[in-house]
């Protein structure tokens, strides 16, 4: 008889499918897995000490860098807990863009979600199919705030400048003939709003495509289906949200169950799974994907036809317009003590939270008032579906683990802060 004897066995940091800097210690007897114990802290960069020792403004940059797929709805929360405790109410236009780029967030973040799980699995066309299309988006990021990861586009008071009516074009080079320009710019000779028309109307197609790729694929379900099941009560008492929580059948989603900004004018519907595996866990963010490109289509046929200001006008909290700022001295101080010292908050403590592409993502802030916080403390989506890693992997093969990790769609980002 060959002798089987348990390993102690470390997964990670440095594995492909670790996402990140996840080092897992893995007892195993033989190849299936007896207890999972995630060490992590390995991407740890002080994120809210770092929040509490900068004015309030300052700190918007650092949220992109949580979940660095998921850029506007970090700042999303972050600029929401700060609105709350200055009690601003923001434009109707600028709360619509948030809701566009919001949902634009969440396809960005499911499409690297399906197409790193996939490759985790061994499925390497979903990744080349996925990346065509977050292509575009990010050309949408990038034309509203000049960058395509870290954005900074939400400000507390609205979001930093109104969409752009010309895209910006591709120009022909070595690698790009002028035929294959042409055909580039094709969709961007208007606006962003007619670009991305044009992408809401092609995508669902691509969606069709990405589960033409899996859905039904034999390798994909044996890899999948019955992998990680979490019971709708386990999955409550673990702290589950997002994704992760209604894979398991609960339809819980804080865009309708606590709607802010304009969700509530939303038509759209939230996915729910039967069996907590993996495999629906995929299903319901494949659905999220059609949800949320009804949800842009919604707000692109709104903000064609409702012009108005995209920032609250009171100059104590946003910045003015440059062309003022060069001609009016009072402005001038406005902005100047605006980007030096920032503003007072006054004095209490808030939290609030969104519907993150991964889950519950929430802020809270003590303020003492000072220009900056007294405390951040950001509750992480991905915290939680981690810490059921252990028992989610329990009595699964050593393959499953890399299934496991990619089913939470975790980025360190966030979870290490």
């Amino acid at each position: 008889m060959p002798e089987i004897r348990n390993y102690t066995l470390n997964f990670g940091p440095q594995h492909p499918a670790a996402h990140g800097v996840l080092r897992m210690v893995l007892e195993l007897d033989g190849e299936t897995v007896q207890r999972a114990d995630p060490h992590v802290g390995l991407l740890h960069r002080a994120t809210e000490k770092l929040a509490e020792s900068k004015p309030y403004n300052q700190s918007i940059g650092y949220m992109d860098r949580l979940d660095y797929v998921s850029m506007m709805c970090n700042e999303h929360g972050y600029v929401m807990a700060i609105e709350k405790l200055l009690g601003v109410e923001v434009p109707e236009r600028a709360q619509y863009i948030r809701v566009m780029f919001d949902e634009i967030t969440r396809i960005l973040n499911h499409l690297l979600w399906l197409g790193a799980h996939g490759l985790d699995v061994g499925a390497m066309t979903a990744f080349l199919y996925t990346f065509r299309e977050r292509e575009d988006l990010m050309d949408a990021y990038e034309a509203v705030s000049g960058a395509r990861l870290h954005a900074t586009y939400y400000r507390p008071g609205g979001v930093y400048r109104d969409l752009p009516d010309r895209m910006p074009q591709y120009q022909s080079s070595r690698w790009h003939s002028q035929g294959d320009v042409d055909r580039l710019n094709r969709n961007r000779q208007g606006s962003l709003l007619d670009f991305l028309d044009d992408f809401v109307a092609r995508f669902p197609a691509c969606v069709d495509e990405y589960e033409t790729l899996l859905t039904d694929n034999r390798i994909w379900k044996q890899r999948t289906v019955d992998i990680g099941i979490v019971t709708p009560e386990r999955a409550r008492q673990l702290g589950f949200t997002g994704p992760m929580l209604r894979g398991s059948g609960i339809a819980w989603d804080l865009r309708k169950k606590q709607p802010y900004e304009v969700y509530d004018r939303m038509d759209f519907d939230i996915p729910v799974g039967t069996n907590g595996d993996s495999y629906d866990r995929y299903l319901v963010r494949i659905e999220e994907m059609r949800q949320s490109n009804r949800i842009i289509k919604q707000c692109i046929d709104w903000l064609r036809v409702n012009p108005g200001p995209v920032m609250v006008g009171d100059h104590k909290v946003a910045p003015p317009p440059r062309e003022e700022m060069k001609q009016d001295m009072e402005a001038l101080i406005h902005h100047f003590k605006l980007f030096t010292e920032g503003y007072c908050v006054p004095e209490g403590e808030v939290y609030a939270a969104l519907e993150h592409p991964k889950g519950e993502f929430g802020v809270y802030l003590i303020s003492d008032g000072a220009n900056k916080p007294y405390r951040v403390k950001i509750r992480a989506p991905g915290f939680a579906h981690l810490s059921a890693m252990d028992e989610m992997a329990r009595g699964h093969m050593l393959a499953d683990v890399v299934a496991i990790i990619g089913t939470m769609d975790i980025v360190f980002g966030e979870i290490d802060r």
